[in-house]
């Protein structure tokens, strides 16, 4: 592998264009007061970080050392470095680093793009010990090589002095399932064949298909079962890869359950319909609630991706929540957010679980929030919706084979965070005449709102597929009942073409293009961001957010645009402006840490009032989610981010682990002599 650290200029979305500022007024409800903030573990309590996305997807912790009084006294304590980053010019497409780390015992554990393992003395940031997984390189061509993290397991069965009674279980790009001694490194040689498992060896329709067959996030541990998804890559096929899911066991790998999530397997029937589709797979992270043995599934879309006629109907279980039983694979209940989806509106953030006031009694919820910028918040036990769902009338597709379902799903609260119209009145541009080129396009478009189908003389996806929310998922602050989320604001334009006026090119898979085929469907879809001639988002700013939400009350209590676009632009542009995102939240203290912008830098806010009260540039972007722990009793509190980029963005790439704390008189910065990755 050759392994280079680049910094990349110019990014998919936006040219290297933005040369004049104009004026933009947004309108916020005032904020309330700051509050004192304070611990709610012992004073000096050790915190481990047990799971990527903190306990229940939660990204929130209990220490109180960082608080909005102090934040600003922050300094790096050390920075490690795994080796591990490509920015496409070879023979991949590039990595993101978009790994949370967990740390448990001392050692911090991290993914990085290429499916390595790094364990990590979490204090120092020494390296302890590095396990390679040796990626298939012919089945990773295909996709942005990343992984989103690891998951921890005590076998309490076993002497903690035995190799293997704790486990940190790792999914490989290529779909390899690893269990790992937390000491050592070593594979735990009694899980599986020698420490690992093929996830793809009985996946239907998976012949052909391997390529487009992946797993990027950290696999789920409910009591001893360890339960995985999989990444399945859009609109290549209509029948793709199941998004078949496993409970496997934590100390054998022995398969103990299976579930199917879509009610119809490819090549049944539905009256005289032949159904040929799969996916409606599980990519984002899998959620644990150990106490009610139950795992919580966020589905995506059943393939293909904008055609719907070879899958008529809802397409049940697809763009859902679902909750399983973690022991059996059971159904409990579902909760479909979006009918038969033409859009790419996979569920894309692990579903939060979380405890709200009804009546003046705790109520467990998930909040599960969506690429359209909605926010769904249902109980726990049963699916019931919180705040009322109604179903409202949509726009009909006017392409021949196709049925649009006639009506979605809409939260009545909170309310949508993203916009959910935009025409040819709305164009938005540097210049009067970057303004009137976007009118035109629009004007040429079809444009009725979220959940306009795709068409065949192109139709705006507003949220765009990139969100609304994304991967990084939200935080929530149990003492204040606030969720914290960060939102895009980058419409796209999807068009269906007939096969015959497509050209040859689309039957190369290999081929860098902006079609994807959708075999067998009769259409090609052309996906791409609604951008001006100068390469400017055909949307007002701001292009990216930060948001509180009370889920008590459904009420937004504020929002403030989040970053800048400094890795892709090279002039300065206003704060007001915000940037795309991809990462996530973390609450502590009454802070809340975000990175996720294109502009290198780490941020923190105020929980109640939403002011910034303190940023850090990066060595690289950070397109990941932070997260903090104190190791030992008395020592201090660290919060982390992997800074590593993500080549598809065009952000700033790295490969950085920085660890960032309050000043001690002993403390000082440290950073490792570390020797690159051969």
């Amino acid at each position: 592998m050759r392994i280079r650290m680049t910094e990349r200029r110019g990014g998919q979305i936006f040219a290297c264009a933005l040369f004049v500022c104009v004026a933009w007024v947004g309108s916020f409800s005032a904020p309330p007061p700051a509050r004192a903030w304070s611990s709610t573990l012992p004073d000096g309590a050790v915190a481990d970080w047990p799971t990527a996305d903190g306990v229940g997807a939660t990204h929130a912790s209990p220490l109180g050392d960082i608080t909005p009084a102090r934040v600003s006294g922050l300094e790096i304590a050390w920075t490690y470095q795994t080796g591990d980053v490509d920015d496409g010019h070879g023979d991949t497409a590039g990595s993101a680093f978009e790994a949370t780390p967990v740390m448990v015992d001392g050692i911090l554990f991290v993914s990085s793009p290429f499916s390595r393992v790094h364990a990590i003395d979490a204090e120092t940031g020494t390296r302890l010990w590095v396990f390679d997984a040796h990626l298939d390189r012919d089945n990773a061509r295909q996709g942005m090589t990343t992984s989103r993290g690891v998951s921890s397991w005590l076998d309490r069965r076993q002497p903690p002095s035995e190799p293997c009674s704790r486990r940190i279980f790792f999914a490989a790009f290529d779909a390899r399932l690893f269990a790992l001694d937390a000491r050592t490194g070593l594979r735990c040689m009694d899980f599986g064949a020698a420490g690992e498992i093929d996830l793809g060896g009985d996946v239907a329709h998976i012949e052909s298909k391997r390529h487009i067959y992946k797993q990027t996030a950290p696999p789920t541990v409910v009591g001893d079962v360890v339960v995985v998804g999989s990444s399945i890559f859009d609109s290549q096929f209509a029948n793709s890869p199941s998004g078949l899911l496993r409970g496997v066991d934590a100390r054998t790998g022995k398969l103990l359950w299976k579930w199917e999530p879509l009610s119809t397997l490819p090549g049944e029937k539905i009256g005289e319909a032949i159904v040929a589709t799969g996916a409606a797979n599980a990519w984002a992270t899998l959620v644990a609630d150990e106490a009610r043995d139950l795992v919580f599934v966020p589905t995506g879309s059943a393939s293909p991706d904008h055609w719907g006629g070879f899958r008529p109907g809802n397409n049940l279980y697809a763009n859902s929540i679902v909750a399983l039983r973690g022991s059996t694979g059971e159904k409990v209940w579902h909760f479909q957010v979006v009918h038969h989806d033409l859009w790419d509106y996979d569920l894309p953030t692990p579903p939060a679980l979380i405890t709200v006031t009804r009546n003046g009694v705790a109520v467990p919820a998930v909040a599960q929030a969506t690429k359209t910028g909605h926010i769904f918040v249902l109980h726990r036990e049963t699916g019931e919706p919180l705040f009322p769902v109604v179903e409202r009338a949509v726009p009909a597709s006017d392409v021949p084979g196709e049925t649009a379902s006639p009506t979605q799903p809409f939260p009545v609260l909170p309310r949508s965070l993203s916009p959910q119209s935009f025409g040819p009145l709305d164009a938005w541009g540097l210049t009067p005449f970057d303004r009137a080129a976007c009118r035109s396009k629009l004007l040429g478009l079809r444009s009725e709102g979220v959940y306009t189908p795709p068409s065949l003389r192109g139709s705006v996806v507003i949220p765009g597929f990139l969100g609304g929310m994304e991967w990084g998922g939200v935080a929530f602050d149990a003492s204040s009942g606030l969720l914290l989320t960060n939102t895009n604001n980058v419409p796209m334009v999807t068009t269906l073409i007939p096969v015959a006026d497509a050209g040859a090119s689309v039957v190369d898979p290999n081929a860098k293009m902006s079609l994807a085929r959708q075999a067998p469907a009769p259409y090609v879809v052309k996906r791409e961001p609604l951008v001006s001639p100068l390469g400017v988002p055909c949307i007002a700013p701001p292009w990216g957010m930060l948001h509180a939400v009370d889920l008590q009350t459904g009420a937004v209590r504020w929002e403030t645009p989040l970053g800048g676009l400094r890795d892709i632009t090279w002039f300065p542009t206003p704060k007001f402006w915000g940037s795309p995102n991809l990462g996530g939240p973390l609450v502590t203290g009454g802070v809340v840490f975000i990175a996720a912008a294109l502009d290198s830098r780490f941020r923190a806010f105020d929980l109640t009032t939403g002011q910034l009260l303190w940023e850090r540039d990066l060595p690289a972007s950070a397109q990941a989610t932070p997260m903090t722990y104190r190791v030992r009793h008395g020592g201090r509190q660290l919060v982390v981010i992997a800074a590593g980029g993500h080549a598809g963005l065009g952000s700033t790439l790295g490969d950085y682990v920085v660890a960032f704390a309050l000043p001690t008189v002993a403390a000082r910065a440290v950073r490792p002599a570390l020797r690159r990755l051969p």
